[in-house]
């Protein structure tokens, strides 16, 4: 055609692709092209990332206050983190008072038992002594499984502190001499055990055994020592023993062999940390049955061995609050109350300690566990303490 000019095309080159998201530069070759991230493609995940970069300052979002109000403050958590630090150390100093509290005890039987005067040493009931002692041990064990240091030194000096007790009983023929033997075994045994579990060096069929050991021990010894602490205003008989004794190892069995529920089998793996729980919790009914049928006996009884037993287990009571032990927190309030506070009672009525000893023991007792009640309602943010007794009871 005239008046134009035809171009010819130049022939079509290869393309080649760029790596994705690459920066070209026309004077390098491809292979140099360096390669950036890609940018964020806004998701609900990653949507504070593309706010960030994209929405100016004054655009962004802002926190919505109604949706805030419902949050945990910060102080409310902090709050919660130091009382669960600090009944953690309440705890551990409980270890202080049960260092020393069968310590007046031991030197009063030990200068009872250098004078010759063994009758004082019948104010100690060895029943109550050996039932203190098996509930320590079975605590030890419950604690030890659940890794609670804290717990575990305080049950293992109660484990050693009465059995000196109970050295000293027999020593004074108090407690017959083949009863001493055999806690003597059964007390090495269970401590070379338990420490062995906690340190990861028991073999685990060794450990069922040994808990199926304390299971029946325990539910075979509580109704038998129950019995035995009225008698002779009932008759004496081995018969809640043996009863206790069957029943415990047919329990353990079927929960072996796979015969029960898995509501049944726990029940039965929580027999031995109840058991232990009474036993600790009868021994105050012994010690208080006995300074009531021998009141003259009761100056072999430590006062101060008392109050060191009421303050050490009042210290444990904010911590088995706080984590919602249910066995915990009974055991503790028990014999802090029935114990310690109980037999300071007795000790009062009979004359053998002043009324400000026993009115300073008191009010220090009932102004430390509302303090304790108090302060866990706090921190929860509850607004009455049967709140967290009811979630206590509960198990929540």
């Amino acid at each position: 055609m005239e008046g134009c000019l035809l171009l010819k095309p130049f022939p079509k080159a290869p393309l080649q692709k760029l790596p994705p998201h690459s920066h070209y530069h026309p004077s390098l070759p491809l292979k140099q092209h360096t390669l950036s991230p890609p940018k964020p493609i806004p998701t609900p995940l990653n949507f504070h990332l593309y706010t960030k970069n994209t929405i100016p300052l004054s655009h962004r979002l802002k926190p919505i206050k109604s949706l805030n109000s419902d949050l945990q403050s910060p102080n409310s958590n902090s709050e919660k983190e130091n009382w669960d630090s600090l009944t953690a150390k309440f705890a551990a100093s409980a270890n202080l008072p049960f260092l020393l509290l069968q310590l007046p005890q031991i030197l009063l039987n030990a200068q009872n038992l250098l004078a010759g005067n063994k009758s004082a040493l019948l104010a100690v009931p060895w029943l109550g002594m050996l039932t203190g002692l098996l509930g320590n041990l079975s605590l030890l064990s419950y604690f030890a499984k659940k890794k609670e240091k804290e717990a575990i030194v305080v049950q293992t000096l109660g484990v050693i502190s009465i059995y000196v007790v109970i050295a000293q009983l027999a020593m004074a023929e108090a407690m017959p001499f083949e009863y001493y033997l055999v806690t003597s075994a059964v007390v090495l045994t269970g401590l070379i055990l338990n420490f062995m579990n906690y340190f990861n060096f028991l073999d685990a069929g060794i450990w069922r055994f040994w808990e199926d050991f304390i299971t029946i021990g325990g539910l075979s010894v509580l109704p038998q020592v129950m019995w035995s602490t009225f008698v002779p205003y009932i008759p004496n008989s081995v018969l809640p023993g043996s009863v206790a004794f069957v029943m415990a190892v047919a329990a353990v069995v079927m929960a072996r062999m796979g015969k029960l529920s898995k509501e049944g089998v726990q029940f039965v793996g929580s027999i031995s940390g109840w058991t232990a729980t009474l036993l600790f919790m009868w021994m105050p009914v012994s010690q208080m049955w006995t300074s009531y049928l021998n009141p003259d006996n009761i100056k072999g009884l430590s006062a101060f061995s008392m109050l060191l037993a009421m303050i050490g287990n009042g210290l444990m009571i904010p911590r088995a609050l706080f984590i919602r032990d249910l066995m915990w927190f009974t055991g503790a309030t028990w014999a802090s109350f029935l114990y310690g506070w109980g037999n300071l009672i007795c000790m009062y009525c009979l004359k053998s300690i002043s009324r400000d000893f026993f009115l300073a023991a008191t009010l220090g007792l009932f102004v430390w566990t509302g303090v304790a009640l108090w302060k866990d309602t706090k921190v929860y943010g509850y607004n009455s303490p049967l709140r967290s007794l009811k979630e206590l009871i509960q198990g929540t």
